[in-house]
């Protein structure tokens, strides 16, 4: 039974930093928009990071995506734009931990605190960021598509990172376009 716990404890630890750092993302689109017509594409400015070198690397992952999608660059007569924003929200994790039933320093039913738990309660502030991507039909002037993607972010890490964060936030998002319209 206590090696089970410890087993139990052992992935949990593992498993906590893959599931802190998951990216949820969605989507949604204009069911009337004709996707297969948007083969050319301009950026604008929509509400950047404040900071140019993270601006930078989210404009060029948001290129990459959409030259794989097979869109081209237009700047005189895009098929439709393309902006992003990115938010930021201050939150609390909290994070409880429990170890088992203890017998006392003696062994089963020997000493002080038997079948007594502990618990550690911590808590934390962490830094949530949400990217929107926009693609905006240059005819008609409206979001056709529009992809979310959100995650805690890592304000301790490199450069490096950084580039490959960003560059899988973005695949991630992008993943659902073009959207599968049925027909």
């Amino acid at each position: 039974m206590r090696r089970h716990r410890i087993f139990s404890f052992v992935v949990a630890a593992i498993a906590l930093p893959a599931i802190a750092f998951a990216q949820k993302t969605t989507y949604d689109y204009d069911k009337t928009a004709v996707f297969a017509q948007f083969k050319t594409y301009s950026t604008k400015d929509g509400t950047p990071t404040g900071n140019p070198l993270v601006d930078k690397r989210i404009a060029a992952s948001i290129e990459a995506q959409l030259a794989a999608k097979g869109l081209v660059r237009n700047d005189i007569s895009p098929d439709v734009f393309v902006l992003y924003h990115v938010a930021f929200d201050k939150q609390k994790d909290i994070s409880t931990y429990s170890t088992g039933p203890s017998y006392g320093g003696y062994g089963w039913g020997w000493g002080g605190g038997w079948g007594t738990t502990s618990t550690d309660v911590r808590v934390r502030d962490i830094l949530v960021g949400t990217l929107a991507i926009d693609i905006v039909d240059a005819q008609k002037g409206e979001i056709a598509w529009r992809g979310l993607g959100t995650r805690e972010i890592d304000t301790n890490a490199k450069p490096e990172k950084r580039d490959e964060n960003i560059t899988k936030a973005v695949a991630k998002v992008f993943r659902n376009y073009p959207p599968k319209v049925k027909q």
